[in-house]
């Protein structure tokens, strides 16, 4: 390569390795410094070695936003994921008729946005105005006062984000269903195959990687929940039950001001989601090999 073609190629790749090292290099070893210091103040801070993480695996509030996070994840894992691999299949069956008009009502739930979610949320399981105690109030005929936010927290959240999400993930199923080889199914109907034997031994091994990428964005972006109980609860909620991890890093960061603290439980999150999608990853390889 000549000189005048290297020089070129260097001006050409020069805003995507200063952007990157902005925006990404030096904000990793940023917050790996952090992670390991003791701050006093934007400008102030000390080594302290693990102390950070120490403080955060002995916090209550820690394990409390961790079992929230989980109670919320396996909701998604569990419960959304199985309803969108459902409106799927029956998305996906033959001669259905307005199959593109129920895609697109089904998705636009997603389009409303996760505040717009979450704002309607607040409104809908508010205490005594909110739209779901006036529709019980309407259909037995007197005032209902639950609180349905403050007695239901994790559940309320994860039917908003069922909502939300299901047709989104209902979509990347559809996809892959409508990929599935036919000779395969024609075939397992000669073998006398029913529909739950058609979709164990035929439809699953063939979507799998899509399963597997779906299971992996879902359990990311769960263990990522913020956005939902923060505007909905307008904080962690009472006794803390609307607390995520996402949401006490930000607590350590931004309200306590202590950015070691909230580096540190955002390296242990870090590690734990890096953790699972490897195993997950690991898994998905040895049952493609088997």
């Amino acid at each position: 390569m000549r000189l005048g073609e290297r020089s070129a190629a260097w001006v050409l790749l020069s805003p995507f390795i200063l952007t990157t090292g902005v925006f990404v290099v030096y904000p990793l070893y940023r917050s790996v410094t952090l992670a390991f210091s003791q701050t006093f103040g934007p400008g102030a801070t000390t080594p302290a070695g693990w102390l950070n993480f120490q403080l955060a695996l002995t916090d209550p509030l820690f394990w409390t936003a961790t079992k929230n996070t989980a109670l919320f994840t396996l909701g998604s894992l569990f419960i959304q994921l199985p309803l969108a691999l459902l409106l799927a299949m029956f998305l996906n069956r033959p001669g259905l008729h307005g199959r593109a008009l129920y895609r697109v009502i089904m998705f636009m739930p997603q389009l409303v946005g996760l505040v717009f979610a979450a704002m309607s949320g607040g409104v809908y399981f508010a205490k005594r105005v909110g739209a779901v105690n006036q529709m019980l109030h309407c259909a037995v005929g007197f005032n209902l006062d639950f609180p349905w936010l403050d007695a239901h927290i994790a559940p309320t959240l994860i039917l908003i984000a069922l909502w939300l999400y299901v047709g989104f993930n209902m979509v990347y199923f559809l996809a892959a269903l409508q990929n599935v080889d036919r000779s395969l199914i024609e075939a397992s109907l000669v073998d006398g195959a029913g529909p739950v034997q058609r979709f164990v031994h035929v439809a699953i091994p063939a979507i799998r990687p899509v399963l597997t990428f779906v299971v992996l964005l879902s359990f990311i972006g769960s263990m990522q929940l913020f956005e939902l109980p923060f505007i909905m609860l307008d904080g962690p909620g009472p006794e803390n039950r609307g607390l995520t991890i996402v949401m006490y890093l930000y607590q350590q960061a931004f309200e306590t001001g202590d950015l070691g603290m909230a580096s540190a439980v955002g390296w242990l999150l870090g590690l734990a989601l890096i953790s699972a999608a490897t195993i997950q990853m690991a898994l998905a390889r040895r049952e493609a090999n088997t």
